[in-house]
């Protein structure tokens, strides 16, 4: 057989295993056949993994043989299974400086056997690996990153925050100490430097002497002026002497970080950062101990010029910039630190009687609130978990989860999300979501799995870090050689730039004035170069543009969709839960009836009365308006319900009157119109009059509410201008809902999914923006048509199937060429959000469609639709910038530092050289800082002048507008009826009601008793309405 690199593993279903005994006795028959390795077999799983040659045999060949012993036996995807294999991992790594260290890293372990992804980030100290289960393990990763020289820890989900908080500390802690030893030592240097240098007279040439401290020598200095030097001995002066004194601390014990990574890198023959610092402080003190000790051996009656310097002020500025730059990059992730700290410690856990009185109050620790826990929030508390209000008012500070700035008015009923602070007034909250599952923790997960992954361009930043060390080091040895050369061509040029420019000493060679030169240019060249800006410039922008955009309600996936966002030239919106509201609300109730014949609050009660036990949208629509008007929910008993699935229900209705309420309450409602006089008197309308009554006061009513087929159903004739009205709505886009009581129709309620306030603004400014705007429903064009031109939308494809929206995404992609961005919150909103470039997905949406996209809005509000193409455009934008400026000072420092410019006058000394090393870094990290300052668009801000003189200037014409009915090239049915059946619910209903699909019009469908939210609504919205 061959050898094991060439074992193939596939996956069986094993049917039919009911002891050990079965097992072996497969596995003994298949280990018997040519081709087979190893047979591993689970009782419990039914599951084979078997390892075969594919050079002898196929799986379908398997699971015949397996079929053969009597066993039933199934192919697995050989995808879905090695889905299944692969596991992730992710570890905190420490000692990572620049991008050489990242690329090091991801280099070597994606040679590891079994190794499928790799991804560290330099920001995070992070690392995630996918790797084969069956193959590697994560003590083999964190094994081979240790050989690499850096420590790894396996991350998990409590100790994630504190080991980032840790790292962070211990790098602060460790730059700002060696910070200060360097400081110790260097200052002196640095100051001793500067008087030699500038302080001391300038002497006229004297003799030389012999070496006692009162002897001197003088020399020219590299600007050509005349240099005291205070001999102590032939080749020793004062100035050196204090020098070395002063750096040889800081060579030994300021620079042993350095020495320690570039060491490990070198003995894994990788470089990075520390290489090049290392490499110019030992170069630079090994020369300089060297020439010194030569000038004292040969006596010489000068001392040479040495680079002691350059060691202290290197170490200064480098671990003053190191300490400087993880100080800032604390800041970076400061959005995510704050999203953490609101995380509740405790929770008061109650327990209530069936009045709601607190019968016992125990604090408990957060983390040990289950679902279904009764938990009480005092005035100013942190609300612990995701909830509904069971008792109690107050108003909560939502601003850090939604970045709405206004408190939220609660009461019972209303969802509260955990980390917020409530204001006023005890709640008594039922724990809803605990755990992970709270939308705190989600939020930090996703801004967590943001901050760590990477953008493109960031990938191309760290493979040109890992060949730039190499490169400068090359670029240093060749600057070394050319002015070698130049030296013994020119030497007249060496002699005027070099620092021994003396015509009356004849100790200095030629040679050594050439060598003395070149040797300041290679040093300063490693010392000038950086590669840490390159290698910050993407990682600080993104992780302070996803906090960023965390804190003001917008949630980024990653880099990949911040560098994107701002690319999408055409964005396509679902309709329902997105530009409308998603949830049926009344818009207009017709009365048909005189109030002599049945009042408003009698009419208003039967309906509510019905419709309180239905579970349909549009019922819980209807009951929510009846009791606002009403202000009460005391509604009457129902009996014999009887609901009809897309037609309507049938029911009778016990009603006891209080004539202790307003009975004219009702004609305060904007909605409220009242027709009886114009609609003719119904032969039957005496039955209203004659109510069969109880003894206990009781009224006996017959209603019947639903749509024109149910009305007809049961032989109630509609008069023609009640037929004319509901006409008249639903041209509108509306549900039009009938009431008869005691067989005479009494009212109707049109009921719409109204527009949101801010869609008309946001589609006016994407517009602005110069992107393409498409709306994309399954609902009929009437509706889509309606909808589309309140909002300004100017092409619609309406009675989309949901499996169709996915095709139509790559329909817009492959015709346009740009980037599509699908904006939805439905299930059947998912396939599009995931195929589009950038899926946008509003937070009130299901936890399908915000796993799918790319970009979560937290707040229920379309301009942030806006905010997260902005914030995407500004980041990408400080990218560029930080880029531009790594890039820069890389491209003119080198140069300058190797001497190509010192005939224009232009000249960095090594110390010099590492200010503006330092200076860099430091730089692009507080040029990302910036970012924290973005305020997002807002309602206000966008709402101009322009816009208010285009809202005022009409409707689209039709020139401007089209309308799709389905996608070109596909198939439809020509009504939402196939889309219902495509859908969850649809598949619900078909499974129940198979045969009730035949004979349902449009109209009817929507009338269909329903539990899924995402169902398509019919939409309406006054455009005239919108509030300026």
């Amino acid at each position: 057989m061959s050898g094991s690199n060439e074992l193939e593993r596939c996956f069986i279903n094993v049917a039919g295993l009911s002891s050990v005994g079965c097992i072996n006795k497969i596995q003994d028959f298949l280990l018997k056949e040519e081709g087979i390795a190893d047979v591993q077999i689970a009782l419990l799983g039914e599951k084979a993994e078997i390892k075969y040659n594919p050079e002898y045999l196929i799986p379908s060949q398997i699971v015949t043989l397996i079929q053969s012993l009597g066993f039933g036996a199934r192919l697995i995807d050989a995808k879905h299974s090695e889905e299944n294999q692969i596991e992730t991992v992710d570890l905190h790594i420490e000692g990572m400086t620049c991008s050489s260290c990242v690329y090091k890293l991801e280099r070597e372990c994606k040679r590891l056997k079994g190794m499928k992804e790799v991804s560290v980030t330099l920001m995070t100290s992070r690392g995630t690996f996918k790797f084969d289960k069956n193959v590697l393990g994560a003590r083999d990763i964190m094994k081979r990153i240790e050989e690499l020289g850096f420590k790894a820890q396996l991350v998990t989900t409590d100790s994630k925050t504190s080991l980032m908080a840790v790292s962070h500390k211990k790098a602060i802690s460790q730059w700002r100490n060696s910070f200060i030893l360097s400081v110790i030592f260097g200052t002196p240097s640095m100051i001793a430097m500067f008087i030699f240098m500038y302080l001391i007279p300038s002497l006229s040439h004297a003799p030389s002497t012999s070496a006692n401290l009162t002897n001197t020598s003088q020399h020219l200095d590299s600007h050509g002026q005349m240099h005291k030097q205070f001999m102590i001995i032939p080749g020793l002066n004062l100035e050196n002497l204090l020098m070395f004194l002063f750096c040889t601390p800081v060579q030994v014990f300021g620079g042993r970080y350095f020495y320690q990574h570039a060491y490990v890198a070198l003995r894994e023959r990788t470089t990075n950062m520390d290489v090049l610092i290392a490499l110019a402080t030992t170069i630079a003190y090994a020369y300089s101990l060297i020439v010194l000790v030569v000038a004292m051996a040969a006596k010489h009656s000068f001392s040479p010029t040495t680079f002691f310097d350059t060691p202290p002020m290197l170490m200064i500025f480098v671990s003053l910039g190191r300490w400087l730059e993880h100080v800032a990059k604390g800041k970076t992730s400061d959005a995510l630190s704050k999203l953490l700290s609101l995380q509740a410690l405790e929770g008061c856990l109650v327990s209530l009687d069936s009045d709601g009185t607190i019968l016992k109050e125990e604090t408990i620790n957060a983390n040990l609130i289950k679902r279904g826990d009764m938990i009480k929030v005092t005035p100013g508390g942190k609300i612990p978990v995701d909830g509904k209000v069971k008792l109690g008012e107050s108003v909560v500070d939502e601003s850090i989860i939604t970045g709405e700035s206004m408190p939220v008015k609660k009461k019972a009923g209303c969802i509260v999300i955990g980390g917020t602070i409530n204001q006023n007034g005890s709640l008594i909250v039922e724990a809803t979501h605990v755990g992970k599952d709270t939308a705190l923790s989600q939020i930090v997960r996703l801004v967590e799995e943001a901050q760590t992954s990477k953008a493109p361009i960031q990938q191309l930043a760290d493979r040109i870090a890992g060949f730039f060390v190499p490169v400068v080091c090359l670029v240093s040895v060749l600057t070394l050689v050319i002015w070698c050369i130049v030296g013994w061509i020119r030497f007249d040029l060496i002699k005027f730039y070099s620092p021994y420019q003396r015509e009356d000493d004849q100790d200095v060679s030629n040679a050594e004035m050439t060598i003395e030169l070149a040797f300041q240019f290679a040093i300063t060249v490693l010392c000038v170069s950086c590669p840490c800006a390159l290698g910050l410039a993407t990682p600080t922008a993104v992780m302070v543009g996803t906090g960023t955009g965390a804190t003001n309600g917008i949630l980024i996936k990653g880099g990949e969709p911040l560098e994107t966002a701002y690319k999408v030239k055409t964005i396509v919106f679902d309709k329902t839960g997105t530009i409308t509201q998603g949830i049926p609300s009344v818009i207009k109730y017709l009365k048909f009836v005189s109030e002599d014949v049945l009042s408003s609050r009698v009419f208003l009660n039967l309906m509510a009365s019905a419709e309180n036990i239905s579970e349909h949208s549009l019922a819980k629509a209807v009951v929510k308006f009846c009791s606002k008007a009403l202000k009460s929910q005391n509604f009457g008993r129902c009996v014999n319900f009887l609901p009809v699935p897309g037609c309507g229900l049938k029911t009778r209705v016990l009603y006891k009157p209080d004539n202790s309420l307003d009975t004219e309450l009702v004609y305060r409602i904007a909605e409220y119109e009242d027709l009886h006089k114009l609609i003719k008197t119904s032969k039957d309308e005496n039955k209203l009059k004659n109510v069969e009554r109880s003894s206990d006061g009781w009224w006996n009513y017959e209603v019947l509410i639903g749509n024109r087929e149910w009305m007809k159903r049961n032989f109630i004739e509609i008069d023609s201008l009640i037929e004319s009205e509901m006409e008249k709505y639903e041209s509108k886009g509306n549900t039009c809902i009938l009431c008869a009581v005691n067989s005479n129709i009494v009212g109707m309620i049109a009921i719409a999914d109204r527009v949101k306030e801010e869609a008309h603004l946001a589609v006016y400014n994407l517009y602005r923006m110069g992107l393409e705007v498409y709306l994309l429903t399954g609902d009929n064009k009437r509706t889509a048509e309606n909808i589309a031109k309140q909002v300004g939308i100017r092409k619609v494809f309406a009675e989309v199937l949901p499996s169709q929206k996915a095709r139509k995404i790559e329909e817009l992609q492959k015709s346009t060429g740009k980037k599509v961005a699908m904006v939805g919150d439905g299930i059947n909103d998912s396939p599009a959000l995931a195929k589009a470039d950038i899926g946008i997905a509003i937070g009130t949406g299901t936890d399908v469609a915000v796993e799918a996209a790319h970009i979560v809005l937290i707040r229920n509000d379309l301009i942030d639709v806006i905010g997260a193409i902005d914030l995407s455009k500004k980041t990408v934008k400080r990218i560029r910038l930080n880029f531009f400026f790594a890039s820069i000072y890389n491209l003119i420092g080198i140069p300058i530092a190797a001497g190509i410019f010192l005939p224009l006058g232009l000249n960095l000394k090594p110390w010099m050289a590492s200010v503006a090393m330092a200076l860099s870094s430091i730089s692009v990290v507080c040029s990302s800082l910036m970012l924290r300052f973005y305020k997002k668009p807002t309602y206000g801000s966008l709402k101009t002048q322009d816009y208010l003189k285009y809202l005022h200037s009409g409707a689209l014409s039709d020139s401007q507008f089209s309308i799709h009915k389905g996608i070109d090239g596909f198939e439809t049915t020509g009504s939402i009826l196939e889309s219902i059946k495509s859908s969850r619910i649809g598949q619900l209903f078909i499974s129940k009601e198979v045969n009730t699909f035949k004979k349902l019009d449009n109209q009817s469908l929507l009338n269909i008793p329903m539990e899924d939210e995402d169902m398509e609504m019919t939409v309406v919205h006054d455009s005239t309405k919108i509030k300026l």
